[in-house]
């Protein structure tokens, strides 16, 4: 991982931000073998050996005369960014978001938990950071399904749609989602004509110090049409925000400063 990243690095012209979570699903730690009680500790054992051979240091089990070897492996290329690309900690639940806080990296907070809770984790978030000595980490990254229009039967429609997603939500065997999944649709979504989502997004700014909103624009059943004018519409409002789309979403832009995610 540590050498794709870097590589993507460098073809990007230093652009990446790297995403890190640990996951939740049991079925995904069976599938690696991994057991879910060690899941904090390899995460992060697994993180600082990753940011160890950007920092250009000697990759594990390296030095001179292990297993034969005459000397150290280093990393190369190493990432353009110095001394790596910024890291977010992708987190859902107390313990999870202490963790990122004790690392002194910034909380990508959850696409379904309302803004209340997440007002409480950001909270958390900086508490833990503090404690371990770090200054709370000034980027404020959110996750939002966010749709724009100004059509009233589409904004019904993207609601409804959105609310089926939390219907199947509430059957996870994760009880943290089912919580999430009992909210209102506006709770956790974004979900409106243009004036009303900026609006919604001064309350985030206020609310949590939001600086980047990561935008995922799909919502089933919508119309392709519907969805790339509803980022013309989101990207009318990255000034003074900056608006990433998530992975999947149409790459048109009508607006030079809304950043678009590969």
């Amino acid at each position: 991982m540590a050498a794709e990243v870097a590589v993507l690095d460098r073809l990007s012209g230093g652009r990446v931000i790297l995403g890190v979570g640990r996951g939740f699903r049991p079925a995904l730690f069976a599938a690696f073998a991994v057991r879910a009680a060690e899941k904090r500790e390899r995460f992060e054992a697994n993180l600082e050996a990753i940011r160890r051979a950007w920092r250009g240091e000697p990759l594990a089990g390296s030095e001179p005369g292990a297993g034969g070897a005459e000397g150290p492996a280093l990393l190369a290329p190493r990432p353009l960014q110095r001394p790596h690309p910024p890291l977010w900690v992708a987190a859902f639940g107390p313990r999870a978001v202490e963790q990122a806080g004790r690392l002194g990296l910034p909380y990508l907070a959850s696409p379904f938990e309302p803004l209340a809770a997440l007002a409480r984790n950001y909270e958390r978030h900086r508490e833990a950071a503090r404690a371990a000595g770090h200054a709370p980490p000034a980027v404020v990254p959110v996750i939002r399904s966010v749709f724009a229009s100004r059509k009233a039967a589409r904004l019904r429609a993207a609601r409804e749609a959105l609310r089926r997603v939390a219907a199947g939500l509430a059957r996870s065997g994760a009880p943290a989602l089912r919580r999430a999944a009992a909210a209102p649709v506006d709770d956790w979504a974004l979900v409106g004509e243009p004036e009303a989502l900026a609006e919604a997004l001064a309350r985030y700014r206020e609310r949590l110090g939001l600086t980047h909103l990561i935008a995922r624009p799909s919502v089933p059943g919508t119309e392709p049409a519907a969805l790339e004018e509803s980022l013309e519409l989101v990207a009318g409002l990255a000034d003074p925000y900056r608006i990433t789309t998530a992975p999947g979403s149409p790459s048109k832009s009508a607006s030079a400063d809304t950043r678009v995610a590969p």
